[in-house]
Formats: C-alpha cells, structure tokens, sequence
C-alpha cells in the first residue's frame, strides 16, 4: 500500500470537524493546527506538518510572523490548493509582531505575511501581544529590552486603527487580539470600530481562566486556546518549578485510558466541548487530535472533572516582555484588575 493512499484511507471528512461561527459571519474551524515550533522543530518539519495535516482534514492552520516559518508554510499551503482544496475553505490565521505595531509598519507587516504564505487575504490577523516590546530570538527569561514599555492604550488603539483598515482593504477578513486581559479588552471594545472577532489566549486543563473565557464569550468573541495540552514542547526561558502537565494529571489519564486515547486527545476533545478552538502543533499525532473532536465525545461528568483540575497554572508567561527590572511577571496580566501602570 502506498504512503499516499494510506494517508487518504485515514482521512477525516472536514465536514464533520465542529464549527465556530463569529459575529462577523465567517466560519471557522473549531480545531487548528498551529504552527510555533519552538526551537526544536525546523521550518521545513512544520511545513510537512501542514501539508499532512491537510491531508487528513484540517482546514485550519495558525501562523504568525514571528514563528519565522510563514514562506516555508506558504508552499505548504499552495500544495494543499493545488491538491483540489479550494481557497475558501481553509481558514488561516496570521499575527503581527511586537516590533510593527507603528502605523506606518502594521499594513507593512500584513502584506509581508500574505506574501510569504502566498495569498490574497487573510482569514483572521490578530495583534500578537499587547505590548511594542522586542526581544531577540534565543533571549533568556532575564532579557529586556530598553525600549520596552507598558500597555498604552491610545498607542494601542493607533494600531488597531490600522488592523480596522486591513478589513477595508480587503486583505484581511477578521480582526483580532491576543494576550488580552479583562481590563485591555474592556478599553478596546469601547473604543474599536471594528470590534475583535476572536481573542487567542492560553487555555488548558490546569489553566481554564473562567472569567476572562466568559468575559470573551459574553462578548460575542471567539476564545482561542493556544497551549491546549500545556505546550510540552516551550521554550527553555517559559518553564519554572511550578509548572505543571494537565496530559500527566491523573484525572485525564484515567479518562484517556478509558476512550483508548492519548491524554493530549482528551485535552482537545474538552477544549473543543468547552466552547474554545484549541490549535495544538505536533509533527505526529495531528490525526489523532482532529479525529478525538469528530468521534467518541466526552461524557458530562468527565467534562465535570476536568473543570475541577484547574490550577491557574499559566505557562507561557511572557517575562521578556516586561519594561522595567524587578517586576513579576504578572504584571502583564493585570491580576489585580486593572492595568498595571509604567
């Protein structure tokens, strides 16, 4: 049998892949196969990843200019459409990188991303984190930049003006944010002519973040879980002693022994019944999470445990971003409920 057919035998109908619809009216897949591979996956094994992932039905990919793979993906991308997968029925996300958020490089930025993965418009483009600030790739977790700076929200809002023009221009279809808090968000949707569609965030078992997942939904806004099985694979600087694995949890490995699956499928399969569209990367096993979200469901009670594992374990907790020495990192996440100021 050949490898060709084997992967076609093993296909999952996209049509049965759940779907988010957004205030805005678009379609989107509520699983997606995300594209950071940290720094021990090359561009060249996401790329294979996306065109195998295609192959056995994911329509959905996110990506990011910082990721530094979108070329390598773009010719991915172009083999699953020249594969027969018509154009509109893929969804693809891109972000725009801390260092474009001046006007003058925000619609910049966009071209260049739709340039390297080779297409006319965009699905959705988020504003990656809410602050300007730089950090050289490989920095450890003490980095900081001198320009650095807090969350300002007019400066924000001059970039969120020019995210509203790419979806005049066309060449971008949704709009979005990322890393937002309760506070940030409540000043963007005050203020935004175009309010967010989605909001990426991220999201597991040991890290549910309830009121701010129920702030988005209230809004009519779509949460994005990145992180959905704890991103084994993060960078060094990302991991502390504190740290823990929701896919070594006994709970959910009692449950994945009991559906026959991997505990990362269970984290999809809750992440996805939870209402949020999980987009978890893997060079391996991306079969095995779209098929746990089309097949086998969670019971209530399962999805009743899992709710009761959450440790407000936040991984990815974003140090180098910081603006000034001795603060902690949950300065950036407005803990306290309101924005920290410089």
């Amino acid at each position: 049998m050949s490898q060709a057919y084997e992967k076609a035998s093993i296909a999952i109908d996209p049509a049965t892949v759940p779907q988010r619809r957004l205030y805005t009216g678009s379609t989107m897949p509520a699983v997606g196969l995300g594209t950071f591979g940290s720094d021990h996956v090359t561009p060249a094994q996401v790329a294979e990843a996306v065109r195998g992932a295609a192959e056995v039905g994911y329509r959905h990919f996110d990506c990011a200019s910082v990721y530094g793979n979108e070329a390598e993906v773009g010719e991915a991308l172009q083999s699953v459409l020249r594969s027969g997968v018509k154009r509109e029925e893929i969804w693809v996300t891109s972000k725009l990188w801390n260092d474009k958020h001046a006007e003058g490089n925000v619609i910049a930025s966009c071209r260049k991303s739709l340039a390297d993965l080779r297409l006319k418009y965009l699905d959705l483009y988020l504003v990656h984190w809410p602050f300007p600030n730089f950090h050289p790739s490989g920095c450890d977790v003490t980095s900081r930049s001198p320009d650095a700076r807090p969350y300002i929200h007019e400066s924000y809002m001059k970039t969120w003006r020019k995210m509203e023009e790419l979806v005049d221009l066309g060449l971008v279809r949704n709009i979005g944010t990322s890393n937002m808090t309760i506070p940030k968000l409540k000043l963007v949707l005050r203020d935004a002519r175009i309010k967010p569609a989605v909001n990426e965030m991220e999201l597991h078992p040991h890290f549910q973040q309830p009121e701010l997942f129920q702030f988005v939904v209230d809004n009519d806004i779509q949460p994005i879980g990145y992180c959905p099985i704890g991103s084994p694979g993060r960078p060094e600087r990302d991991r502390t002693p504190e740290d823990t694995t929701p896919t070594d949890d006994p709970v959910i490995v009692k449950i994945a022994q009991r559906h026959g699956v991997h505990p990362a499928v269970v984290c999809i399969k809750w992440a996805v019944q939870r209402g949020q569209t999980p987009i978890p990367f893997s060079i391996h096993n991306y079969r095995a999470n779209l098929a746990g979200v089309t097949e086998d469901p969670l019971s209530d009670e399962e999805m009743q445990a899992i709710k009761g594992l959450d440790r407000n374990c936040r991984l990815i907790k974003g140090q180098v971003f910081l603006w000034k020495d001795g603060q902690s990192w949950e300065d950036l996440w407005d803990v306290h409920g309101e924005i920290t100021p410089a």
